[in-house]
């Protein structure tokens, strides 16, 4: 039988669109989710200072080809919700928390201060995920320019986590590398049915596919788990209910990246007892806006199913 020269022209597009495309999303992998919290300018000589500071310092950080930066409007809104707020909160044990509430891989945190008429400005690169923490200095005259020191920093800063990213960035698992982890805490704990049921919402479009929810419940089935839903026969030992959002962010270049917040509630459907409550915010950038949402979404039910399934199943 001769080869169908539609099917052959559609295989040849295919491999040329990987073979163009693909470093491309690698590449995009390299764009690092960075928040910038204020700066400390307690002193009387510097009151005021520091939040001037973050802000120079994050437009030029947002500048930058290989750093997105959190919007800090919506950071002090997320954060005001924990009632940790921009200022004084991050250090290298609360790099976790602020991490998985913002989706930053990296949090910049300082001080800004004068003596002998030189003003310094000391910042703090805290990787969120391996609490990793490098420091960088400029100072300049007093008198000097502010958006100058700031700019200077903001280069030094974008410099370390370039150099460092592989240390303050924890080692990307696998799916199969994440499930064996599940089942290696999970034990020999036996593996019920499990009720999962999660909302999804993008601001700016109407969300088809529950992307959050296929996640998990994939990994569920993948640990052993029954998955169940409302037209199943058998009930469920476990419900895990909630709700996620998505949002388009920061264009760069040719890459989208979008943001997703995945809230959790896990109860005992037989006592309804509940569990543990948890979030994660997670970053991802693509080449397309629907799969890069559809990513971010995967990414923090990833994050939970690391942190609850180990929950589920008798003590």
């Amino acid at each position: 039988m001769k080869p169908n020269i539609v099917s052959i022209f559609i295989t040849l597009l295919i491999s040329s669109w990987f073979i163009l495309f693909a470093p491309k999303v690698v590449a995009g992998e390299t764009v690092l989710p960075v928040a910038v919290f204020n700066f400390e300018s307690n002193d009387e000589a510097v009151r005021g200072l520091g939040p001037k500071v973050s802000d120079l310092i994050d437009a030029n950080l947002s500048a930058q080809p290989d750093i997105i930066t959190v919007e800090r409007a919506e950071l002090n809104k997320i954060l005001g919700e924990q009632e940790l707020g921009l200022s004084g909160m991050v250090s290298p044990d609360t790099a976790a928390k602020v991490g998985s509430l913002t989706g930053a891989k990296v949090l910049v945190t300082g001080r800004v201060f004068e003596t002998d008429n030189q003003l310094f400005i000391v910042a703090k690169i805290i990787g969120a995920e391996t609490s990793r923490v490098y420091g960088d200095l400029v100072s300049g005259p007093t008198a000097g320019s502010l958006a100058d020191l700031s700019a200077q920093m903001a280069r030094k800063i974008a410099a370390t986590i370039t150099q460092k990213g592989d240390t303050l960035v924890a080692k990307v698992k696998t799916l199969e590398e994440r499930i064996q982890e599940i089942k290696g805490k999970l034990g020999d704990k036996k593996r019920g049915a499990v009720y999962v049921r999660i909302t999804e919402q993008n601001y700016g479009r109407f969300i088809i596919d529950p992307a959050a929810k296929t996640e998990l419940s994939m990994i569920l089935q993948r640990c052993g788990f029954t998955v169940v839903d409302d037209k199943s026969l058998q009930k469920p030992d476990y419900e895990i209910t909630g709700e996620a959002f998505s949002e388009f962010g920061m264009q760069k270049g040719n890459l989208q990246s979008c943001r997703a917040r995945v809230e959790i509630k896990v109860r005992d459907a037989t006592t309804g007892k509940i569990i543990d409550e948890d979030r994660q915010t997670s970053v991802a950038v693509g080449l397309t806006d629907q799969v890069t949402e559809k990513t971010a979404l995967q990414n923090a039910a990833d994050e939970l199913a690391e942190r609850v399934i180990p929950m589920l199943g008798p003590e």
